[in-house]
């Protein structure tokens, strides 16, 4: 009969500790992934977009925020973009790069960004003759609670970058 109570005690005492863990958010649900696409329609060629935004380090000269970008020679390369106010700087290491399918991908190695496992690809392909699309596409995790921020902060890097290159494309 005492070992009966004192198993149903523990047992008791094991649901309300795993309760408690819950409440507290020990075993909260991990934020997942997510993903985030965009693109725009350029009026040039591919390969002459390419040549324009392909060299790794030519994202200074088409995302506004970004005043420099210091690539550190090696292979596969790695970044460092400051922003032109000097209070933000990101590490990104190359991933892939397919210079027949105008395509290179990155990754964060670091970002004050509210995001881990940060990975991204920006490709251009042929739409019409003399038109191409420039997509951007990235996945990554968001800090937990700072979802919105996440997606809000990378669609206005991301829409900023594509309409940087279509004003190159101007006619």
């Amino acid at each position: 009969m005492k070992n009966d109570i004192t198993a149903r005690r523990i047992t008791a005492l094991v649901r309300s500790a795993a309760f408690c863990a819950l409440a507290l958010g020990f075993g909260a649900m991990p934020v997942s992934a997510a993903n985030l696409t965009r693109s725009v329609e350029v009026n040039a060629a591919p390969a002459a977009v390419w040549s324009v935004i392909g060299s790794f380090c030519a994202i200074k000269d088409w995302l506004p925020p970004v005043g420099t970008c210091i690539e550190d020679g090696k292979s596969p390369p790695t970044r460092t973009l400051v922003t032109k106010d000097g209070k933000a700087s990101f590490v990104e290491t190359q991933t892939a790069r397919n210079e027949k399918e105008y395509s290179y991908s990155y990754a964060f190695v670091s970002s004050p960004l509210p995001v881990t496992n940060y990975k991204s690809t920006i490709e251009v392909t042929a739409k019409d003759d003399g038109v191409s699309i420039v997509t951007w596409t990235g996945t990554y995790t968001p800090d937990s609670g700072k979802e919105k921020d996440a997606i809000d902060a990378l669609s206005g890097v991301y829409e900023a970058g594509l309409a940087g290159i279509q004003a190159k494309f101007k006619k």
